[in-house]
């Protein structure tokens, strides 16, 4: 039997193409889309729908990976026009009452929240799903497995489908074009041995195409996971050395130190100035550098 058609719907995030997806996978009756992608983005939503002749009210099921800003900001608005969300439980009580999560959004992002994410509408209990770990989730003739996967977040699910990993951002950043992936490390549930065990977790599984949200979908997935490690094992011996010399180190110089860390592996790769950019706006590198200060301090240093 041949593979279900999957549509990538790129989110055209901030005038970029290739930041964020949104995976469309139709049946006679149904339209499901792994990821909302944020509320800025709903005209490019939009846009990509039409192009498959349809439109949001056509939307029947939404699955999210996790419930950060560019991956669940839309959700809301989807479920007001009749879509059922499905969400980890860890995360369910945010798309409930969102509150909380914009609040501490708000305090990174300050002015530039509408501009990024657009609204953030909660979603109602009667549209909200909340799947078990391995708990199939089946949809006409459909059949998704929701994967618990925490690591980059405590609320994220990789979902399985037929032959592909959608997974979110535990699979890490890549750009098509590039064989070059970086690892989103935000604040503030990073936590490196929990994601190693994801990965691992991932691997037991039968899957022979990958699809980060970040961005596109790959044949090439045990390379994929592999990159997470390095990149993770990186990122590890890269803060233990940066604290060791400088425990007492302010932020602002943390992520300056993590960013110009970043842009060198950037060039040593041979990526240009462009396609750095692109990287830095699906995964800005001062994120990952608060992700990181913030694991020190309640992971590492913990007790």
């Amino acid at each position: 039997m041949a593979p279900t058609r999957v549509v990538t719907l790129d989110l055209n995030f901030q005038g970029r193409l290739h930041a964020i997806a949104s995976y469309l996978i139709r049946t006679a009756d149904s339209a499901v889309l792994i990821e909302s992608g944020p509320g800025s983005t709903l005209p490019a939503l939009e846009a990509g729908l039409a192009k498959e002749g349809l439109s949001s009210r056509h939307v029947t099921h939404v699955l999210l990976t996790h419930i950060h800003l560019d991956h669940a900001g839309a959700a809301g608005w989807l479920a007001q026009q009749g879509a059922k969300i499905y969400v980890h439980p860890v995360g369910a009580p945010h798309m409930l009452n969102p509150e909380k999560l914009l609040a501490s959004a708000a305090r990174i992002y300050g002015d530039r929240m509408q501009s990024l994410w657009g609204e953030f509408l909660p979603v109602p209990e009667s549209q909200l799903k909340v799947p078990n770990d391995a708990e199939a989730i089946v949809i006409g003739n459909l059949e998704f497995i929701p994967i618990n996967t925490p690591g980059h977040a405590e609320h994220h699910y990789a979902y399985l489908f037929e032959d592909i990993c959608f997974s979110g951002d535990v699979g890490g950043v890549r750009i098509p074009g590039y064989q070059y992936l970086r690892v989103p490390m935000p604040p503030p549930e990073l936590h490196l041995e929990r994601w190693h065990e994801s990965i691992a977790r991932l691997r037991k599984e039968k899957f022979t195409r990958i699809a980060p949200t970040h961005f596109g979908i790959y044949n090439d997935p045990e390379w994929q996971l592999r990159e997470v490690e390095k990149g993770l094992d990186s990122a590890a011996r890269w803060l233990e050395q940066t604290m060791s010399e400088d425990s007492s180190i302010e932020i602002e110089a943390l992520r300056q130190s993590f960013t110009e860390w970043m842009m060198e592996e950037g060039v040593q790769m041979g990526l240009s100035e462009d396609v750095m950019d692109a990287y830095t706006l699906a995964n800005p590198p001062g994120m990952s550098a608060d992700g990181l200060l913030r694991y020190w301090r309640k992971v590492k240093n913990a007790g």
